[in-house]
């Protein structure tokens, strides 16, 4: 994810400071980020809802947690890291999830804790975030297939997943036929998402199984 560039009020940049001199700050700074630099998606003429490249403040967010990756020992990051998701309204806790790649390995086990809640969620926007570069780097197979699971039946649009094609497997494909074929004896409607996704039954046939397939 890209991180935001310092906005024309500045107030990044004088976030960051206050975390670098008392990494404490964060918690002052962090709920502030909305209201500082807005909430508006970053893209809103292709993502209207920010589900793909996140908001303003989801970036703004970002780029205080890696600061305070910066300026804080392992331990410790992971503690005030865990808190402000905890504590956090949704808006902060898409934050931190949008955030995780951004820290270092250290943080590895927090963060796949943070993404599962997150997709325990029914919030769209936790749901997007949770499925991000993080996700897709440490999500093991099994993990990863029922988050774009969670993403179909939540109507979370399938852009939103990182790696989504080159983490696809035959079993994803059996699970969104399954899906799809529940869908059609119920009456109900299939998502242009899950039409992708089973379109991809022909371009897998074509490409040899991966190997780490058979160990997630």
């Amino acid at each position: 994810m890209a991180i935001l560039q310092a906005p024309e009020n500045g107030w990044p940049a004088g976030a960051e400071r206050r975390i670098r001199e008392r990494p404490a700050a964060i918690h002052k700074e962090f709920p502030l980020a909305g209201q500082a630099v807005g909430r508006v998606p970053v893209q809103p003429e292709t993502d209207p809802q920010g589900l793909v490249f996140g908001t303003v403040d989801d970036q703004a967010r970002a780029r205080l947690l890696a600061v305070l990756a910066e300026v804080l020992p392992a331990g410790a990051l992971e503690t005030e890291v865990e808190r402000l998701y905890r504590h956090g309204d949704d808006a902060e806790r898409r934050g931190v999830l949008r955030a995780l790649s951004l820290l270092p390995d250290s943080s590895v086990r927090l963060g796949l804790e943070l993404v599962a809640d997150g997709l325990r969620t029914n919030d769209p926007r936790l749901i997007a975030a949770a499925m991000g570069p993080f996700a897709a780097e440490h999500l093991d197979q099994a993990q990863w297939r029922q988050g774009v699971v969670k993403c179909l039946f939540a109507g979370v649009t399938l852009s939103a997943v990182a790696d989504l094609v080159a983490r696809t497997d035959s079993e994803l494909l059996r699970m969104a036929r399954d899906l799809a074929e529940e869908r059609r004896a119920a009456g109900r409607e299939i998502s242009p998402d899950l039409r992708a996704l089973l379109g991809m039954t022909v371009l897998m046939a074509l490409v040899p199984p991966r190997a780490e397939d058979d160990r997630r």
